[in-house]
């Protein structure tokens, strides 16, 4: 399938109660981010998916490309299919599970090439029983699998399943859906960091997941550019009034790139040229913040997160104070961070060097992850 349009759809508009707390366990907070943004961002962070689409309910928002879904799960997934319009293979994922590795999308599009539908499973390692009043028989566990999302499908088939199913019907998963219709489903090695976030200490179970093996990283970004007359000045995400911007290949702000690289360097992939080359004309003026987003999502690939950032810029002019705030939120926002957890400083050089002169802008930025 190389070449080919991979969509991941991730269906979040659940309402999520047996999880607890004031917001759908989907919205609730894991590492500083949404269960849905895990998800989402371990995607983009995935080579070979094209694009990425959020089923959300009535009035939610989130990062990205969403779409309202319905009254239950099925017509949900129903609603980002018909949404997406168009794919090769679409990978059909529980937003409750926000941990996904990529080597189990590897492995489902891999078993794609010999079948229509493929789904993640776990073996049951546990002792089942029947369970009335009392404990009763055990049940024999060799023939049974846990099954996971997310669970990869050719666009077609299964687009003209859920379009096959009975209104009146429910379905456990979409994998029961293309079965119902005729098809086989293959299987692939799942991974215990998938399971779903279904009850309240399950949370806590994830962050612990998370937190365990995490250790702390941390690494410097440095950029500059040159101010030219005739360009925007953007800082942080923010455009600053000012009598010159600027010049570079996208819109040139050295902040955001510094923290891009600052970022990238806590898990040693490159740095910003290397994910977004300069000789790239896709990248001539495109908004920085997208790369600092990029960065972010390969971070939360990794199971990592970021814990704080700590930027500093260099300049005579102008004065960064009055923006000092807004380019703290607007960092702030591009991370999914609260904006306790975003430092902003400026200082001079004197009047010393090609920023003292007033040539250019400098900024220097220090992040640390959990990883």
């Amino acid at each position: 399938m190389a070449g080919s349009d991979i969509v991941a759809l991730i269906v979040a508009a659940g309402k999520g109660e047996r999880a607890g707390g004031e917001v759908p366990k989907q919205f609730q907070l894991l590492a500083g981010l949404p269960l849905v943004e895990h998800a989402r961002r371990a995607f983009a962070a995935h080579p070979r998916i094209d694009r990425i689409v959020t089923v959300l309910g009535e009035g939610r928002s989130a990062v990205g490309e969403t779409v309202v879904g319905g009254a239950a799960r099925r017509d949900s997934v129903r609603n980002g299919l018909e949404a997406i319009g168009e794919a090769t293979c679409v990978l059909i994922h529980d937003a409750a599970r926000p941990i996904v590795p990529a080597d189990v999308i590897d492995r489902l599009l891999a078993a794609l090439q010999g079948a229509t539908g493929a789904v993640p499973v776990l073996p049951v390692a546990d002792t089942l029983a029947t369970k009335d009043d009392a404990l009763g028989d055990s049940i024999d566990r060799s023939a049974l699998v846990r099954v996971q999302t997310p669970q990869a499908f050719d666009f077609t088939a299964i687009l003209a399943a859920h379009r096959a199913w009975p209104e009146s019907e429910e379905a456990t998963d979409d994998a029961q859906i293309l079965r119902g219709v005729g098809h086989a489903v293959a299987t692939v090695a799942g991974d215990p960091l998938l399971d779903k976030i279904t009850y309240p200490g399950d949370l806590a179970l994830a962050g612990a997941r998370l937190g365990a093996g995490m250790r702390v990283r941390t690494a410097m970004g440095f950029d500059v550019h040159r101010l030219v007359e005739g360009e925007e000045l953007w800082l942080g995400g923010v455009l600053v009034p000012h009598d010159k911007g600027l010049s570079g290949h996208s819109d040139a702000d050295v902040a955001l790139h510094a923290i891009t690289d600052a970022v990238l360097g806590t898990i040693a992939t490159g740095d910003i040229g290397t994910h977004f080359p300069p000789s790239d004309p896709r990248w001539r003026g495109a908004e920085s913040g997208q790369f600092l987003q990029h960065a972010a999502s390969l971070v939360a690939a990794q199971g990592g997160t970021i814990d704080f950032v700590d930027l500093t810029i260099i300049c005579e002019a102008p004065k960064i104070g009055p923006w000092r705030e807004p380019i703290r939120d607007s960092i702030a926002v591009l991370l999914g961070l609260a904006r306790t957890q975003i430092s902003v400083k400026a200082t001079t050089t004197e009047r010393l060097g090609f920023t003292g002169r007033g040539e250019g802008i400098a900024a220097q930025a220090i992040v640390t992850t959990r990883l």
